[in-house]
């Protein structure tokens, strides 16, 4: 297994699976290549043949690593963090890594898959709708979670990958004009977050792809 070359992560500024990549290499402190895939451009790049065979699903992220190409983000999360040593993404103790994957999963399987790009097309009008009854309908389940698990983060006193998960997702949520202040949990973790470098470097507003009316 070769890891002399840099990761290159195939991704969108604004997806927030791109992101979760983004932050978790930061957080890694990998250095890495970007290719961006733009969703809209070309009726959406992601769906060309040649995209096809990095990621059958024709989505992003891609991630090219070691010899392999990954495609789903938590599946990158935690391959970097079994292979690549320093700052643990999922934590040592059973329980609390069990926490950790129930919140990435809940955000990763049970908000964001219906409301990214592709749904929200299909929906038409009423989208805007659509995408704040199942994000409200998601943080309704995750707020009282994260008041049991959260400490100065999702899961205790540690940044994690159900953090890598929670920042893209909030972002998310305000681009869809959900009124965070309901669920004061997951705003104050939110906003402990995004005053860490790695979070503040891997945001959409700063990316090579990053229109120049959405630079920071």
């Amino acid at each position: 297994m070769s890891k002399q070359t840099k990761p290159v992560l195939h991704g969108y500024f604004r997806s927030s699976c791109s992101w979760r990549v983004r932050i978790a290499f930061a957080l890694k402190g990998i250095e890495y290549d970007q290719v961006p895939v733009n969703l809209i451009k070309d009726g959406g790049q992601q769906l060309t043949e040649h995209y096809k065979t990095l990621n059958p699903m024709q989505q992003v992220p891609a991630v090219e690593i070691d010899g392999i190409t990954l495609s789903q983000s938590l599946a990158v999360i935690q391959y970097i963090d079994e292979t690549r040593p320093g700052f643990r993404l999922l934590p040592a103790d059973p329980q609390k890594r069990a926490q950790v994957r129930m919140i990435s999963d809940l955000i990763a399987s049970g908000i964001q898959p219906l409301q990214n790009l592709y749904v929200i097309q299909k929906i038409g009008a009423e989208k805007m709708q659509w995408a704040q009854h199942f994000i409200n309908r998601g943080f309704q389940a995750l707020e009282p979670i994260l008041k049991q698990t959260a400490g100065d983060y999702c899961v205790g006193d540690e940044i994690s990958m159900a953090d890598i998960c929670l920042v893209p997702q909030v972002y998310n949520a305000e681009r869809f004009k959900v009124d965070v202040g309901l669920y004061p949990t997951i705003r104050r973790l939110n906003e402990t977050l995004l005053q860490i470098e790695a979070f503040k470097a891997s945001h959409p507003s700063c990316q090579p792809d990053t229109p120049a009316d959405l630079r920071a």
